[in-house]
């Protein structure tokens, strides 16, 4: 039979005469495998169905749609900032990751989801239909929390986010300026991080704040990686306001609440690290979702009434094996993609899926210049060897192998060059 101007894979039975038949066999016709979001959930679950024993005539079709032209291995965004690295090493093109995989990649921008008929809309571009669909979109950084933040602070969660932060940098640092005054809200690992990186970049010119609403820094973090964020502030002079909300944002102001106390304190630069909130596309989608909007999906990482879909990530809401809830880290993610790689494979080969088992393989934060700590396995670590196993574990989990050792390479050779020039 034909559906949609192509030949529908099937066996059809006819019945010509009451004691005759024949079969006619069609040819088939591929699953289409459909891809939104290319972060660590989409890029890596794309990577991955790629390595998985296709039959030749089961291999389908993978669709991988993302708004920007770069993948970004995000938890070296901070070193773009210091210059440690540069922006190809962190954000390689998709086109030249995906090269050879058979992986078609849209840039595009989607523009809604039809459920019930299985396709995918793209802003001024095609509508795409699946058999399977990936939900890998990632959250924004919320900044409309209070007045004044949509237009005077500035997120660190893309690569745009960075550019945009670095150019601001450079014009306070070729201004005239004697201090440069930085406020950072937020005390988890984005905001401490930054604090330190930014603090070495500026040296004695900068002026540090950061702002944590909760009694302390690092709260869900181990105790070694507070203590040594405690101590990489102090060194550094970065001023920490615990129990402290933002009540506005101004141009040069930033107005805070300690205790019923408001205060308004000069500022040159904000920086915007709290919460993380899925896009209205998503939100509107007509799906189970929890309080915070994110969708809900049982342990193989598929969505409660929707089988046929997966989401992973920071827009999802998943417990795994054990019943406990994964947490929205780049971690988790690298790790569901292996997860919604297998199950999507098993979904179209008849096999059994396999309910997402979380390990946590311990924790890495940089803490300023060839510094970073390191928790879990059985190890805590701090300082440059910290940093070099840090390296070293990213370097790792760079989604190819050619990009591996184009930065590998990089890595080892810059130290040389540096010395030599």
């Amino acid at each position: 039979m034909f559906v949609n101007g192509t030949i529908q894979a099937q066996i059809i039975t006819l019945k010509v005469l009451p004691y005759a038949c024949f079969t006619i066999k069609m040819t088939e016709q591929k699953s289409r495998i459909c891809i939104l979001g290319g972060g660590f959930g989409g890029l890596y679950t794309a990577l991955r169905l790629v390595q998985l024993d296709w039959e030749e005539s089961q291999k389908p079709e993978i669709i991988l749609i993302d708004q920007n032209d770069r993948f970004l291995f995000s938890p070296l965004l901070y070193e773009l900032l210091t210059r440690e690295m540069e922006s190809w090493e962190i954000a390689p093109t998709y086109q030249d990751l995906l090269q050879d995989t058979g992986i078609r990649f849209y840039k595009a921008t989607v523009s809604g989801i039809d459920t019930d008929q299985k396709r995918v809309e793209l802003l001024n571009g095609p509508e795409i239909s699946y058999d399977r669909l990936v939900l890998a979109m990632g959250g924004e950084t919320p900044l409309d929390m209070v007045p004044g933040a949509i237009s005077y602070a500035y997120a660190f969660r893309t690569l745009d986010d960075a550019y945009a932060l670095e150019e601001q940098l450079r014009i306070l640092e070729e201004s005239d300026k004697d201090k440069i005054r930085i406020a950072i809200v937020g005390g988890g690992y984005s905001g401490v991080e930054l604090a330190c990186k930014l603090s070495d970049r500026l040296g004695e010119r900068g002026r540090f704040r950061l702002v944590e609403m909760a009694d302390g820094i690092l709260r869900n973090s181990p105790e070694f990686n507070r203590e040594a964020a405690k101590k990489a502030l102090e060194e550094r002079g970065v001023f920490v306001d615990l129990e402290t909300k933002v009540e506005s944002l101004t141009a040069d102001n930033i107005s805070l609440e300690y205790k019923g106390t408001v205060d308004e304190i000069p500022v040159d630069l904000v920086i915007w690290t709290v919460g993380t909130r899925v896009s209205p596309l998503v939100n509107n989608l007509p799906l189970k979702h929890n309080q915070q909007g994110k969708i809900t999906t049982t342990p193989t990482l598929q969505l409660v009434d929707n089988p046929h879909i997966f989401a992973l990530g920071d827009l999802a809401e998943t417990f795994d094996a054990e019943g406990k809830q994964v947490p929205t880290t780049a971690q988790a993610a690298f790790q569901q993609a292996d997860y919604a790689g297998w199950n999507i494979w098993a979904s179209l080969t008849n096999r059994p899926l396999l309910p997402f088992r979380y390990q946590h393989l311990g924790e890495f934060m940089s803490l300023g210049v060839d510094n970073a700590t390191l928790t879990g396995l059985g190890m805590k670590m701090e300082g440059t060897l910290g940093f070099v196993v840090r390296r070293a574990a990213y370097l790792y989990r760079l989604p190819t192998l050619e990009h591996k050792l184009k930065v590998g390479f990089n890595w080892l050779s810059r130290p040389i060059i540096e010395a030599l020039s």
